[in-house]
């Protein structure tokens, strides 16, 4: 079954690549009320974030879209998510790649999400209760990363974890009104770059990466 989101935003600034249409295919095969709570499903389908419990919420599809775009998958790609929330971002994910691993803090959350993509048969996403800000070693190193929270500096664990030749997509900023997307790039010889994509408004990363110091 095909299950149509608006898309509202500036599309016209993403480069509407196989990757750009290769998320938008993901997206159309879930249905995005089957991850929201359920006083929320009569807006599943509306290009806006929504609340899903412990002052945390689902994107919106636009960004969803464009951050799953960026991460440029591939079929035999591991991803790493940091931020899982209710699933969502996890099941596009595992729609376009080989195995995904995902990391919540918020253990009730990780549990619902847990239990909603093993309903859906999702059976290449692993779930994992803990701060993301230690990522996930044991199954490092990843060809793409994504982290769903913003946070004031990336975290040095989730560098080292990122696989030469591979992307990160994550929102940084001082706080909520001052956060930018920044697509992170790691070379064949280990070079780290970053570009900025635009601004975006992101719930908070918690945890440890707020007592690191500022660099």
């Amino acid at each position: 079954m095909m299950h149509k989101v608006e898309l509202r935003g500036k599309s016209g600034r993403i480069k509407q690549d196989r990757y750009w249409h290769d998320a938008l295919a993901a997206m159309t095969k879930l249905d995005r009320a089957d991850f929201v709570p359920s006083d929320q499903r009569i807006s599943a389908y509306r290009d806006t974030p929504l609340p899903i419990g412990f002052e945390q919420t689902i994107s919106d599809p636009f960004v969803v879209a464009v951050m799953t775009s960026l991460l440029r998958i591939e079929k035999s790609d591991r991803i790493l998510e940091i931020g899982t929330g209710s699933g969502y971002q996890a099941a596009v994910l595992a729609g376009l790649a080989l195995d995904v691993r995902t990391v919540e803090i918020v253990e009730p959350l990780a549990q619902r999400a847990s239990e909603t993509l093993a309903r859906l048969c999702f059976d290449n996403v692993t779930v994992r209760a803990g701060d993301g800000y230690d990522g996930w070693p044991d199954g490092a190193p990843y060809d793409a990363i994504i982290v769903t929270a913003g946070t004031p500096r990336i975290p040095q664990p989730l560098l080292d974890q990122l696989k030469p030749g591979g992307r990160m997509v994550i929102p940084v900023g001082k706080g909520f009104w001052d956060e930018q997307l920044f697509l992170v790039t790691k070379s064949r010889k280990n070079k780290v770059t970053q570009k900025s994509i635009g601004p975006v408004m992101f719930v908070d990363f918690t945890g440890k990466v707020r007592g690191q110091p500022q660099r």
